[in-house]
């Protein structure tokens, strides 16, 4: 099979994709939630004109002149309106939030105002209709606020409880397993023995994927025996799991067995080479409902894959509009050399230049490897396959990495 263009590998990724069903949540579990259908208010507010300030409910027609002494005949407060009326010579006391006296219009502010007894002397001409929130000042019953594919914020929140929302409609959230291979691999704060490395790529990759909305099952790390890895990738799919993530194996190696074992389960291969530095060796496909992503072992390339086709997929199964990574230009911080025929994927820092430009400089090493270049790493250059030589101080292209 032939190296794939990364844009053809993703239009692949998302070919089938679709946004997951809608569940019903409450408040306090909807943040980072996208929504599935559009939000209508189910009430107005303020539902009745309000006090905007501490003051008087007066009738501006009877304040013309200064001083005005008006007599005062009760109380507002917010959740405790006034039952009487306000007439001629007549005022309340009101705070902010109380409902608006019939027959009152404007509202004067306290510090204009002075108490003798029950009179109350005005110092100021009031502006008819002054510190009164109208009904319906910030929205009317069945107004749209929130719209279908917005992913929800604490703001959204706050906003859908005062629409009188307890629930939201979302999809549902990505139910993803992880599953490293190979050997090789021992979990942190055991000590390698010969030939072993250190598991570390699965940690980024779960949590980038939570960070999406996905709920993660780690199935850990299995053996280079081709039935613990068809065994891994049965418990996968008797999980109901929508992706499954595979980490290392992807390669053609005698012990990179996951490409064996997804066809021993009969996988739907859409690709396996991808024309791309970091992660040639990507792999997907389709087992029934269940997509398959097969990551690079590299913790450098896995991250990179998973970012660049992970992420939209989970974007896309979330409801979400924004699908692909953005991308922005900025300029080069530093010289580079032609390109090969795979598009390259710098890690890179991100800085201002003198004048306030977006300075994109790749690290000198970019070994697929290096955790530490990534995890200093603001940003991924991009190199289009055959690119030419780049000069300081030239228009790149990045894509800006997860803070």
């Amino acid at each position: 099979m032939s190296l794939l263009p990364v844009a053809d590998a993703l239009e692949r990724v998302l070919a089938k994709a679709r946004p997951l069903p809608a569940e019903h949540v409450a408040l306090n579990e909807a943040y980072g939630r996208v929504l599935a259908e559009d939000l209508r208010a189910l009430r107005t507010q303020p539902p009745v004109d309000v006090s905007a300030m501490d003051g008087y409910a007066v009738r501006a027609e009877d304040i013309t002149t200064v001083p005005t002494e008006l007599t005062l005949i009760g109380e507002v407060a917010a959740g405790r309106p006034f039952t009487g009326a306000i007439e001629a010579g007549q005022t309340a006391r009101i705070f902010t939030g109380g409902e608006l006296p019939a027959g009152a219009d404007t509202i004067v502010v306290q510090e204009h105002t002075r108490r003798e007894g029950d009179k109350i002397i005005f110092a100021t001409l009031p502006q008819a209709g002054r510190h009164i929130r109208k009904a319906g000042l910030d929205f009317f019953d069945n107004d749209i606020l929130l719209v279908r594919s917005r992913v929800l914020t604490d703001r959204d929140l706050s906003l859908a409880a005062a629409m009188n929302h307890p629930l939201v409609p979302v999809h549902r959230k990505p139910r993803v397993a992880m599953l490293a291979t190979g050997d090789e691999l021992v979990l942190p704060g055991q000590t390698p023995g010969p030939g072993q490395i250190i598991y570390s790529n699965g940690f980024s990759i779960m949590a980038f994927a939570r960070r999406l909305g996905a709920e993660v099952i780690d199935l850990g790390i299995v053996a280079d025996r081709l039935e613990d890895t068809v065994s891994a990738i049965r418990r996968a799919r008797d999980a109901n799991v929508d992706v499954l993530v595979t980490m290392g194996g992807a390669s053609v190696g005698d012990y990179d067995l996951v490409q064996k074992a997804l066809s021993a389960e009969n996988i739907d291969l859409s690709f396996w080479k991808i024309a791309m530095r970091p992660g040639r060796p990507l792999m997907h496909g389709q087992l029934g409902e269940m997509q398959v992503l097969g990551l690079p072992g590299n913790p450098v390339s896995a991250y990179v894959c998973a970012f660049l086709f992970l992420g939209p997929l989970l974007r896309k199964m979330t409801g979400r509009h924004d699908v692909e990574n953005p991308t922005e230009q900025a300029l080069l911080g530093s010289d580079l050399p032609e390109n090969d025929e795979r598009a390259d994927y710098l890690r890179a820092r991100i800085s201002r230049s003198v004048r306030g430009a977006l300075v994109a400089t790749p690290f000198p090493l970019q070994d697929s490897s290096m955790g530490r270049v990534l995890a200093h790493a603001d940003c991924l250059v991009l190199r289009e396959p055959l690119a030419p030589r780049g000069a300081v101080g030239s228009i790149c292209t990045i894509l800006k990495l997860p803070l």
